[in-house]
């Protein structure tokens, strides 16, 4: 697995997020991009992430940030588990082709069959400004400087 390097374009994809809509990553730039990789929704520690994740975008959201969640459930179990847990922001699937997505990100567990937690922060451009791959629960205290002094620029 290959990650992408730090000043390298990030890996475009077009995926679904949990109202079925498309999002395209190129379709971003202009806007910094936090792209979050996790295993499964509706597990102990992902849910919690993701709700960390979820209070703390709520003083941050505007045009100038688009928060990317993706996984390899399914666009309605992501549908139910973001209406559930009161998250706003785009939750995409990777669920067909499966992986395709986090394999390009160097991300993908093969053999659970999931997304690694990987972590990237993609500038205006479109290019990887930051990243971070992490077996456990995640810091969000580690990126936030990152995405607020690329959004300040």
């Amino acid at each position: 697995m290959i990650v992408p390097p730090v000043g390298t374009p990030a890996p475009d994809f077009d995926l679904r997020d949990q109202h079925g809509a498309p999002v395209r990553l190129s379709g971003l730039r202009g806007r910094v991009v936090l792209l979050v990789f996790y295993p499964f929704a509706f597990t102990t520690v992902c849910t919690t992430e993701l709700s960390e994740l979820r209070d703390e975008v709520a003083g941050r959201t505007g045009d100038d940030l688009a928060v990317l969640a993706v996984s390899c459930d399914p666009m309605f179990s992501l549908r139910v588990f973001a209406d559930r847990e009161g998250i706003r922001f785009a939750m995409l699937s990777d669920f067909w082709p499966h992986g395709a997505v986090a394999r390009a990100y160097g991300v993908f567990d093969s053999e659970r069959g999931c997304p690694l937690r990987g972590t990237f922060v993609i500038d205006r451009e479109g290019l990887v400004h930051w990243c971070e791959v992490v077996s456990d629960g995640r810091d969000l205290s580690r990126w936030w400087p990152v995405l607020d002094e690329l959004m300040a620029a």
